[in-house]
């Protein structure tokens, strides 16, 4: 039985979270809907990127008034995003569970540490990082085509996983496009909208979305996602980065240990 009043608490959490690292929020709300409510991971994923919707929404109204988003480079990174949601779902019906709790584990473990070494990097030999505009993004030539290469699959993962694809897009947006990561976070959360609606719609089809527990996600998610956009601005690019990795590292790690 699920409890309503417990599902709106941990999506206010989760919300505070994803607003704050551009994830979305699906690398809790699945472990949370596998562990503690036995859903299917495949009915999970659907039900998340459900509410994913909701959460970005309301994270992009905040980050709008900030004007901190790049609204060009997230349209242009949605071409292939949303796309790559669409493929990611219609994969996600036919996996077995196991795989597909494994690769999603492992997924936010690799990306983590991939951020963590960029960050030790940046550190070690003192390169400090340039912000470049919403055009200088774009006209960056040969790096801007392979970020919205990869934004394919960013939104494959968010199809697949349930994650929103913030956890590839704020990489990919970081790293491949050189942006700051309190530009690429509120970016992200823009760019969910369009690859979240995408990828629910083959979980819809297939009944694999539940609206009762994604709406109460959501009525916690919304109200969190606010304190979560307000905090971001005041933490540093360091140490939003460390909060951003540590978050996929945990949330992996316990989906390997479910399906090893």
């Amino acid at each position: 039985m699920l409890d309503p009043l417990l599902l709106i608490l941990f999506g206010f959490f989760i919300g505070i979270l994803a607003s704050m690292t551009g994830v979305g929020g699906g690398v809790f709300i699945v472990p949370i809907l596998t562990f503690f409510y036995d859903f299917r991971v495949n009915a999970a994923t659907g039900t998340s990127l459900t509410a994913i919707i909701f959460t970005a929404l309301a994270s992009t109204i905040n980050y709008a008034r900030q004007k901190r988003i790049y609204y060009r480079t997230g349209l242009v990174l949605a071409l292939t995003t949303a796309p790559g949601a669409f493929v990611g779902s219609w994969v996600a019906k036919m996996a077995q569970e196991q795989i597909l709790g494994l690769t999603f584990g492992i997924f936010l473990v690799v990306v983590a540490l991939r951020m963590i070494i960029g960050l030790l990097r940046r550190k070690s030999e003192g390169i400090a990082q340039t912000t470049r505009t919403d055009m200088e993004v774009l006209r960056m030539g040969k790096m801007a085509v392979i970020g919205v290469a990869l934004g394919f699959f960013g939104g494959f993962a968010s199809g697949l996983l349930g994650v929103g694809g913030g956890i590839l897009i704020v990489p990919i947006m970081t790293i491949a496009l050189g942006m700051p990561i309190h530009i690429a976070v509120a970016t992200s959360m823009f760019t969910i909208i369009f690859t979240a609606t995408s990828g629910v719609t083959e979980y819809y089809l297939a009944g694999l979305v539940s609206f009762p527990t994604a709406l109460l996600f959501a009525l916690g998610t919304v109200v969190g996602a606010q304190v979560g956009a307000y905090a971001s601005g005041k933490i540093s690019n360091r140490n939003l980065t460390i909060i951003f990795c540590a978050m996929l590292i945990v949330a992996g790690a316990n989906m390997i240990l479910k399906y090893m």
